[in-house]
């Protein structure tokens, strides 16, 4: 039996950072900590267990004591691959859990009570899936996502080849979740070095209006 309360959270960070020129964008340093130490941060006290997805040498990572699954996937599919991944890794080690909450490796500022708010929208709203919205833009790897829904998102990724986190959520019931009373974008991410100087602005407001 699946326990409806259990939350698990995978950190999407199996990309290739093209446009940072390759490399790890998740350890990158922002404030005299990595961007994965960062989400860890904000990501930990909301969840019960958190796993990491990404590829390559996982040594890389081992400071931060996660347990790290590369894509199930081959040919890097985008983020459905890390949530299957992240799916697939639960149905394995925590049979009982009944949910899976992701977040990108690349963004630090998104809310401690990210994953409350998006487990409250699908309970009253009565969704399968949640997703996070700022302004107009929904935040499609900032998602809430049921585990039974394994089966169909392997179908639809190595059967039918879809790689669009919106064309998969659209089959289903999904609640928008927006956090637009925030005075800055919570799920602002880093794709290139300047984005990194505008998070580095944005995390000392950040830290003097605490």
């Amino acid at each position: 039996m699946t326990d409806p309360s259990q939350m698990v959270a995978i950190i999407l960070a199996g990309g290739q950072s093209r446009r940072m020129g390759g490399g790890d964008k998740a350890l990158l340093h922002l404030g005299g900590m990595s961007l994965l130490r960062h989400v860890l941060n904000r990501i930990q006290p909301q969840v019960d267990t958190v796993l990491l997805n990404a590829n390559g040498d996982v040594a890389r990572f081992s400071e931060y004591d996660l347990p790290v699954q590369q894509d199930l996937v081959d040919g890097y599919a985008g983020p459905l691959a890390g949530v299957l991944t992240g799916m697939a890794w639960v149905r394995q080690h925590l049979p009982q859990c009944a949910w899976l909450v992701t977040v990108a490796a690349d963004t630090p500022f998104f809310p401690f009570d990210y994953v409350l708010r998006m487990r409250t929208a699908v309970v009253q709203q009565d969704t399968q899936l949640a997703c996070a919205q700022y302004g107009t833009r929904t935040q499609p790897v900032f998602g809430l996502w049921p585990v039974v829904l394994y089966d169909a998102l392997h179908t639809a990724l190595v059967k039918e080849d879809l790689r669009r986190v919106d064309q998969f959520t659209a089959r289903y019931s999904i609640s928008h979740v927006s956090f637009d009373e925030l005075g800055y974008n919570p799920f602002f991410n880093i794709n290139h070095m300047e984005d990194l100087q505008t998070a580095s602005r944005l995390w000392y407001r950040l830290t003097q209006q605490q």
